[in-house]
């Protein structure tokens, strides 16, 4: 009777996972990530570099659009310039890329101007089909050539 007792007494072995350890981990990560968020993305304050650079050869004269101090638009393409909204500077700029696709596309954006008009106005020439836009921008003093 003794030996029938013994058998009914040991446990039987459990094949479950123990998950414990692993949610013990990932809380200690949430944690860390937590903490470590903010510092990620911090805005930093930086002063943009001023660029000394060749300027772009092209076979065909660049299409300028300038955003001046007062947000006002402009596009000139030669010695012609002349104020426009965006959607008229978009109708022009498809104008001319169907006419000449290769035409280059360039932005210059008055230093006191804000950056959410030079973006608007980026946005504006790339769903005009501009593939690429570029940045006009001054050499750095004394490094005039």
């Amino acid at each position: 009777m003794q030996g029938s007792y013994r058998r009914n007494r040991r446990k039987k072995l459990s094949s479950e996972m123990n998950v414990v350890p692993f949610i013990d981990v990932m809380l200690v990560l949430l944690v860390i990530f937590i903490i470590a968020a903010p510092t990620i993305n911090q805005g930093i304050d930086v002063d943009l570099p001023q660029i000394s650079s060749e300027p772009v050869q092209s076979d065909n004269e660049p299409l300028v659009v300038t955003v001046n101090r007062e947000g006002e638009y402009y596009i000139s393409l030669g010695d012609e310039q002349q104020s426009k909204s965006l959607d008229d500077i978009s109708s022009q700029v498809m104008a001319v890329l169907n006419r000449n696709p290769g035409t280059p596309v360039m932005v210059r954006g008055d230093r006191n101007v804000s950056y959410g008009q030079v973006v608007t106005l980026m946005g504006t020439l790339q769903n005009a089909g501009v593939p690429n836009v570029g940045l006009i921008s001054d050499p750095p003093p004394g490094d005039q050539q």
